[in-house]
């Protein structure tokens, strides 16, 4: 077992507080809650690389590790993983600050897809990175 103290991945795109208004009847919070802020935090990034509108087209992957509590501070990461013609994939990792202060741990993590669009909806090519930017 390794030392090695995990941190996250990406940049820090969202943070919101997880509410006594989102929990199911275990007391936890929804595992829907936490993928609509996914979906928020994922959407920035795809709209800010593809320069303009996109839409969700898949929730490619999914992984619950943890349960987020209500006082929890949610802190989404995100990146641009891919980029194709028209789609992107964005990976996400939802960490949680516990009680608002306390350890910070993993709870979930996934990848999104998303596609470009124009302002009738239709597919759109991703415009290429200026030259040095990443």
């Amino acid at each position: 077992m390794s030392d090695q103290i995990e941190e996250p991945r990406g940049e820090l795109t969202l943070r919101t507080l997880a509410m006594p208004a989102d929990v199911n009847v275990n007391g936890d919070i929804f595992g829907g809650w936490v993928l609509a802020q996914m979906d928020i935090a994922s959407g920035i990034v795809a709209g800010q690389r593809a320069q303009g509108r996109v839409t969700t087209v898949a929730v490619d992957a999914m992984k619950f590790i943890r349960p987020v509590q209500v006082g929890d501070v949610l802190c989404i990461y995100a990146w641009v993983a891919r980029v194709g013609r028209t789609s992107m994939a964005i990976g996400l990792e939802a960490w949680a600050l516990r009680d608002r202060v306390g350890t910070r741990e993993k709870v979930t993590e996934g990848v999104f897809t998303y596609v470009a669009i124009n302002e009738e909806g239709r597919p759109r090519p991703v415009p290429d990175l200026p030259v040095g930017e990443a």
